[in-house]
């Protein structure tokens, strides 16, 4: 940990240097999620014509791939970089993928996902560790204020990324938006290289990773990890190349999620059955299942932003902003962080104004998930209402809609990382986090999934079927909110 005197606005100097890092990689990252599914079903300007069902399940599975592969990544920090360079690492690879992208070539379009996909997963889990590691294990308060500090700078981020990048890429050349991602994800680089003096041992390799026998181990293991993975690929290509066993996109993208599914019910009911050591841990255990599930459905609506919302935008929304101007279709993904950064302070001290009275985790869960479906709603309405009409839906059913979903996100987020933390039996907090990505990977794949049906259904019957499912779940959850609090074992 460091022990450095500096300080930057009362906090140890090196969280600048992680506020930056993370604030242009968000830039990059949410930058060109605002281009991605537009581009792939552009046909007139130069995209790639891909369709929207077989584009929706790249989408898709790129998302997915962005939050699963955090669980590797941990990995490859923890046994053998160490945090810090696993950041630094990550962040050269996915400024490359993003420079791959502004290449207009098919092969570098793809080659730039999966590089944006293996250094997010190295980078994004690893940062928030760095941050963790600057502070002292006895300042609580101290950090949590420095992790809310460092949450600003991805809003920031998330904000002013789709609005630059959807500009450029909308209105002058989609290579030019993924380009600037690309010089967003090096400005973090410079960031986070000049920075490293004010780190001073903050995320340096210890335990297996500082051991030379546990570091060679790890690499072994790695490199056989590796070479399983780009055999079980070939293998697949050649089976769907050969028409022995056609695979599809879109069904390799729907066998993705049944799998994931699986292996989840598989692990929750292995773990409750054979590792739990009391009826504490399995209660609490069964709570972080609930969660899981609870984190899926909300991020299979919440992300939705990026794909169905995005294509919606494209062919029913009026753009016009008071005769000036065509807002771009992307840029309207900076809703959502704007309202995190305003209405983020009001919740807290929400929460903090309730004191005892405080929802309990399943109820925050439950509302959280009633907003989302609210907010799905709101959008059908206003689409059913300009289908009527024979018009195009105003851009405020969209504000309206981020708005719920905002607040919807910040009932349920917040706790559901710190839940997981709690819930969790000490030993097994690294898991069951890791589950807590899972779901978010899951919730993005449908996500993705969803989007495909934007042209085989009519938008407001598609955003109803939405708003419901997610409501209907979120009532459960409040239905069923005394069981899931019995579950939780005494954590708040």
């Amino acid at each position: 940990m460091t022990t450095s005197t500096a300080q930057w606005f009362g906090h140890p100097r090196g969280l600048s240097t992680l506020f930056f890092t993370e604030l242009w990689e968000r830039f990059s990252y949410y930058g060109m999620r605002a281009l991605l599914l537009l581009y792939m079903t552009d046909v007139a300007t130069g995209g790639l014509d891909l369709g929207t069902e077989r584009s929706s399940a790249i989408y898709g599975l790129y998302t997915f791939g962005v939050y699963a592969l955090a669980l590797p990544g941990g990995w490859v920090a923890d046994r053998i970089l160490g945090q810090k360079k696993a950041v630094l690492w990550g962040g050269v690879i996915i400024a490359l993928g993003h420079y791959a992208l502004a290449v207009p070539s098919l092969v570098t379009f793809f080659l730039g996902l999966f590089l944006v996909v293996v250094g997010t997963g190295l980078l994004k889990p690893n940062v928030s560790a760095v941050v963790g590691d600057l502070y002292v294990k006895d300042s609580a308060a101290r950090r949590d204020a420095g992790f809310s500090i460092f949450y600003s700078g991805i809003n920031i981020g998330a904000l002013a990324g789709p609005l630059v990048c959807s500009y450029l890429g909308e209105n002058i050349d989609w290579h030019l938006g993924f380009g600037a991602a690309g010089v967003g994800m090096t400005a973090a680089i410079v960031a986070y290289v000049r920075g490293q003096k004010h780190l001073e041992g903050a995320g340096d390799p210890r335990g297996p990773a500082a051991d030379p026998v546990q570091l060679a181990n790890a690499k072994r293991s790695l490199i056989a990890g590796t070479a399983c993975i780009v055999v079980l690929a070939g293998i697949l290509w050649w089976l769907g190349a050969s028409e022995i066993a056609p695979i599809t996109l879109v069904g390799f993208a729907d066998a993705t999620g049944l799998i994931v599914v699986v292996l989840a019910a598989v692990y929750f009911a292995y773990v409750i059955g054979f590792v739990c050591n009391d009826a504490t841990e399995r209660r609490r255990v069964g709570a972080c299942a609930v969660l899981f599930v609870g984190a899926a459905l909300f991020w299979s609506g919440f992300e939705q932003a990026g794909s169905s919302l995005n294509l919606f935008t494209r062919d029913y929304v009026n753009r016009d902003l008071w005769g000036l101007m065509e807002v771009p279709i992307g840029s309207l993904q900076s809703v959502n962080p704007f309202f995190i950064i305003v209405l983020a302070p009001v919740m807290g001290a929400i929460w903090v104004k309730l004191g005892d009275r405080n929802p309990s985790i399943p109820v925050k869960f439950g509302l959280g998930l009633v907003l989302l479906g609210v907010g799905f709603g709101v959008l059908s309405w206003g689409a059913s209402m300009a289908e009527a009409g024979g018009e195009q839906a105003a851009m405020a059913w969209l504000v309206v809609t981020y708005f719920f979903h905002t607040v919807g996100e910040l009932c349920l987020s917040p706790v559901g990382l710190s839940s997981m933390t709690k819930l969790a039996p000490d030993r097994l907090v690294s898991q069951m986090m890791g589950t807590w990505f899972m779901g978010a990977a899951l919730g993005n794949l449908i996500a993705g999934r969803v989007a495909g049906y934007i042209e085989a259904l009519p938008p407001a019957e598609l955003f109803r079927t939405v708003a419901l499912i997610v409501a209907v779940g979120g009532a459960v959850f409040l239905a069923l909110f005394k069981p899931i609090k019995w579950l939780c074992a005494g954590v708040k």
